[in-house]
């Protein structure tokens, strides 16, 4: 069936229609057949008058807990958020039970890319079961299609381990994430360490945490080459560090997570289970910090972070519940009120994911395939059990109105339409 997308802003820097109003034809191969402003005819027509186009949305980073966990959620409902949210395609972590450290496991998560709108990729595990000891078969995992190396959520502590991997993995260019925190300081950490934890009496995570694994990894960047990614940064420390790293021409890139730029330190003072992440919600003065690196460009993509926990791991003490927010339904509404431009954010979630994974960038052209988001940044709706896509309900955004909504989603010959 042919769609015809109508009166739409294209915001897409790699597009000739950059910037113009346009009608966007797809055709019943899920090519685009023609742009223009002149009438065109098709099956059916989305009315996107005051709506913006972009290319797919790329989720560098989410967790569908699929082996395992597929009570929180699993590969068909991640499918069904991340459409819904504005993704064609997303990195899963290999954080899972069992964790993805084989050939088999890769393929499970690519399973259903040759059918799906939403293509799934996958980040292998850089060690046996995440434990930061003995190296997983890389090589191996690469040629199955892994799309990187990560230890999930979990800091890699191990220096040698750390220093061997970029080292290894510049025999095929392979990109090494990690998520820098020094465990000996974070233990038992519930939030940032502050004005904030002093007076709600909890033990603080300090800043230096992360800024000293940051320290760790630019050093050893340095002394075996390679690149590194570092995840969720958080403190106004790291971005200073890897800004200065970058300017000395180092090959590390890092990312943030969209609920980053939305909350601070401030707003656990309800003790909100669904506030508690890790890293930690910040100052309001790393928040800043967050935002002029991506202004600058030293911070390279946003991401969801998406984290499903079930009820029994969230309705609970805030010392004892679960970390991870289900970000992906509401990332547009945290991008919106982020202050920052449209055009910036865009670029970190669309083009900037794939540069870093050297993936090739979709782009919004008479004759390509159609890997599209349409948005309305206008439209009001409300995050509830008729609305959520997901198994499970740990968003701190539960209940209230929010602004902008995903409207449709184009990829690999499939559509989405939200009516």
């Amino acid at each position: 069936m042919s769609i015809l997308i109508q009166n739409a802003r294209i915001m897409d820097a790699g597009s000739s229609f950059h910037g113009q109003t346009a009608n966007v034809l797809v055709d019943d191969q899920g090519k685009i057949a023609q742009i223009s402003q002149q009438s065109l005819q098709a099956d059916e027509t989305i009315d996107a008058q005051g709506m913006i186009l972009t290319i797919g949305w790329f989720d560098l980073q989410a967790n569908y807990c699929d082996p395992g966990l597929e009570h929180k959620e699993d590969l068909y409902s991640g499918r069904a958020v991340a459409q819904a949210s504005g993704f064609t395609e997303v990195a899963l972590v290999p954080e899972t039970e069992p964790v993805i450290q084989t050939k088999n496991d890769i393929r499970y998560i690519q399973s259903g890319n040759r059918t799906a709108l939403v293509q799934l990729h996958a980040l292998g595990a850089l060690t046996k079961g995440l434990k930061g000891e003995d190296f997983t078969e890389i090589n191996d995992l690469h040629e199955a299609g892994a799309v990187g190396f990560s230890q999930g959520n979990k800091p890699l502590y191990n220096s040698d381990i750390l220093l061997k991997s970029l080292q290894y993995l510049q025999k095929f260019d392979g990109i090494l994430m990690n998520r820098p925190e020094d465990r000996w300081m974070s233990m038992f950490g519930l939030m940032h360490e502050g004005v904030e934890s002093t007076i709600l009496g909890m033990k603080g995570i300090p800043s230096m945490a992360e800024e000293l694994m940051v320290i760790r990894d630019l050093k050893l960047l340095e002394y075996a080459g390679g690149k590194i990614h570092l995840s969720n940064i958080s403190t106004k420390e790291a971005v200073a560090k890897i800004r200065e790293a970058k300017a000395q021409g180092l090959k590390v890139s890092c990312d943030i997570a969209a609920h980053q730029l939305c909350f601070t330190d401030e707003d656990l003072h309800t003790f909100d289970t669904n506030l508690k992440v890790f890293p930690p919600f910040r100052s309001k003065e790393d928040q800043e910090a967050l935002i002029a690196g991506l202004k600058d460009g030293t911070i390279d993509a946003v991401v969801s972070a998406h984290q499903p926990q079930d009820q029994e791991c969230k309705q609970l003490e805030f010392d004892l519940a679960d970390a991870g927010i289900a970000g992906q339904q509401t990332l547009l509404h945290s991008m919106l009120n982020s202050g920052l431009e449209m055009e910036l954010w865009l670029e970190k979630l669309t083009i900037a994911p794939r540069e870093l994974l050297r993936m090739e960038v979709p782009s919004i052209a008479e004759g390509a395939q159609a890997n599209l988001t349409l948005f309305d940044p206008e439209s009001k709706w409300t995050l509830d059990a008729s609305t959520n896509q997901s198994k499970s309900e740990n968003n701190p955004y539960w209940g209230q109105e929010l602004t902008g909504r995903v409207k449709a989603t184009f990829n690999n010959g499939q559509y989405h339409i939200e009516y």
